[in-house]
């Protein structure tokens, strides 16, 4: 296998060969249009129809309901963080809720309090951002503006395996580092975001999901960038989006749906891939500790640590010799970190529990 099907980056994340493929024939020439992706106008027919099918492929793997619209704006995860609360907070008389379960979320809130109240219902810092809160851990106000929370913390390895919060109560998630890795019940959400380096395509453009609905409350005098109306009257194409990223994202799409049969089948592909990893971890407690709580363990993002600071740059260096890449855990928290996305074979991850069985007997 060669490194770049051995790349475990915590992102942007590996992609499917045969998207890789077509992207590097797309590079030189679309096939269809003659031209290359880095050379075609956004404003051509022939993008307005990217756009269009990648839309209807969200629709058809998640089983989205037709009152929501899809949008593929710019400005990451990070963007949505001000976004969300100046589409709902503004005016509030009630905080919105926020759980704070690791380093992404702790963004999220410090954001939202730049524009209205905001309620942490639940911090995990306590636990040292090991674990998520239980159901009983968890006050839900009827009356909040919204909840939000992100479904899987990529630096802890932590990730939500329910859907939280009251039904009359509008659910904002950021999905961004697992959204297409399974199926996640759209319905039950007001409004999604997931930027496209982790699972869904390369770094440029985000993904959302809102609710109709949603729009209506949104107050006048927002800026026309920041304002989701905007782009959803212009489809997508307001001002010059990421062409290149774009239609990346639609490949992925299609072999979601045509080469991995769905949402379903690639979930039960990622949960083998995750379990082969931490079933090794387990069976070698004395060298490896799994950072997550085992009912909150991510499928994602296989974070786990060494006895010492010592053993973890053997490790790490001797991974890379071995040809795997992307294995150091987050500036913020160190230790180790495996990110295995939708790209990420399975056979990659059987070659790192190998490697890692193979480390552990070396003591």
């Amino acid at each position: 296998m060669n490194r770049n099907s051995l790349n475990f980056s915590g992102g942007p994340g590996a992609l499917p060969e045969s998207v890789l493929q077509q992207v590097q024939q797309a590079v030189l020439e679309v096939p269809e249009v003659g031209l290359s992706i880095l050379g075609i106008s956004h404003r051509s027919d022939w993008f307005a129809a990217v756009i269009a099918e990648l839309e209807r492929n969200m629709r058809t793997l998640l089983a989205l309901p037709d009152d929501y619209h899809v949008l593929l704006l710019q400005g990451g995860a990070t963007q949505q963080f001000s976004m969300v609360p100046m589409l709902l907070l503004h005016g509030a008389t009630q905080p919105a809720e926020y759980l704070h379960t690791g380093y992404w979320s702790g963004k999220a809130v410090r954001a939202a309090q730049q524009h209205g109240p905001v309620r942490v219902l639940w911090s995990g810092e306590s636990a040292q951002w090991r674990r998520l809160p239980r159901d009983e851990e968890l006050a839900f106000s009827p009356t909040a503006p919204y909840l939000h929370y992100v479904s899987n913390e990529t630096v802890e390895g932590l990730q939500f395996h329910r859907v939280l919060g009251l039904d009359e109560v509008p659910r904002v998630c950021d999905m961004s580092s697992d959204f297409l890795s399974a199926p996640c019940a759209a319905e039950r959400f007001a409004l999604i975001y997931a930027h496209a380096q982790k699972n869904i395509g390369p770094a440029g453009v985000t993904v959302v999901l809102v609710r109709d609905a949603l729009l209506d409350r949104a107050p006048e005098g927002l800026p026309d960038f920041l304002d989701y109306r905007t782009h959803a009257a212009a489809h997508s194409n307001f001002n010059t989006p990421p062409v290149f990223a774009i239609y990346v994202v639609l490949l992925v799409t299609r072999w979601l749906l045509h080469e991995v049969g769905g949402l379903a089948r690639m979930a039960e592909i990622n949960q083998r891939k995750a379990q082969t990893l931490y079933d090794l971890i387990d069976t070698h407690p004395g060298v490896y500790r799994g950072r997550a709580a085992v009912a909150d363990r991510s499928r994602m993002n296989v974070v786990f640590e060494l006895p010492d600071a010592q053993a973890t740059q053997r490790f790490l260096a001797q991974a890379q010799a071995a040809g795997f890449s992307g294995l150091a855990g987050h500036r913020a928290l160190g230790g180790i970190r495996a990110s295995l996305y939708n790209g990420l074979t399975l056979e990659a991850v059987q070659r790192l529990a190998q490697f890692m069985e193979d480390f552990a007997r070396r003591g």
